[in-house]
């Protein structure tokens, strides 16, 4: 069960105490031990731990952080969860599925498990500090859980499947190391008109879709890093320059 000890169940923006208290019990019933809040609301200590009942040692050692990116920037996998649709959540996975791929990556990794706000979820911005998505499975005329109900779930299913056979594992890029990828990534595809002025998010989302799927590693990063830079610099001029060195100067002006 030790690769359980290293998955980091983060509640975002959370608002219910009794809620805090019941996910800290249901992550100790699963083997889990880590919880960040992030930017809770103002809760009374007395419904925390009233759900908590016996894991009290879990809410010891909880943690509270301003941003998703401080809770996650340690980690090389960070999943997060959702219950809508859309454009931006379709590849959601369930959480039977990616347990296995958590676990795996635990082995060598700090992993992290994204729950929303009661009320709506996580909205589409904190989503981009996500490589992957899960859903859990629900009848569609309801399909939304209480947010201890959904933690309970997810901590399950990555109990399960840390009990089975470990996969090969390796050491993963972290989160903070693969955002900046992103940023660099960004401001290279508008420097070549590449990304839609009014909505580069859509294509970006793309991007940390199926590169999130890949689980970079350091080097797979620092690569894409160097493609980011080489982007930026022939889109800010550089493509003058090669073509002068190419075919002269008079070419690079008819360029």
């Amino acid at each position: 069960m030790m690769p359980l000890t290293h998955i980091r169940v983060v509640l975002v923006r959370p608002r219910g105490a009794a809620n805090v208290g019941a996910v800290a019990r249901a992550m100790k019933n699963m083997g889990l031990r880590d919880l960040v809040l992030v930017q809770p609301a103002q809760m009374k200590s007395f419904w925390v731990k009233a759900m908590a009942a016996h894991a009290e040692d879990v809410l010891h050692s909880v943690r509270q952080t301003d941003s998703i990116s401080a809770a996650v920037a340690d980690c090389g996998l960070v999943i997060g969860t959702t219950c809508r649709g859309g454009l931006y959540r379709e590849a959601a996975e369930s959480p039977r599925v990616a347990a296995q791929r958590m676990v795996a990556a635990a082995a060598a990794n700090r992993v992290a498990l994204l729950f929303g706000p009661e009320d709506h979820g996580l909205s589409n911005d904190d989503l981009k500090a996500c490589h992957q998505l899960v859903a859990i499975p629900a009848d569609p005329a309801y399909p939304s859980l209480n947010l201890a109900q959904a933690v309970m779930v997810c901590c399950y299913e990555l109990h399960l499947a840390a009990a089975g056979e470990p996969e090969m594992t390796r050491e993963l890029a972290p989160a903070d190391h693969v955002d900046l990828m992103f940023q660099k990534l960004q401001a290279a595809f508008r420097s070549i008109g590449f990304l839609h002025p009014d909505n580069p998010d859509h294509i970006m989302y793309a991007f940390r879709r199926f590169l999130g799927r890949a689980q970079l590693e350091v080097r797979d990063v620092n690569i894409l890093l160097g493609l980011a830079r080489q982007i930026a610099w022939f889109g800010d001029g550089g493509h003058a320059v090669m073509a002068r060195a190419v075919h002269g100067p008079r070419a690079a002006e008819r360029g």
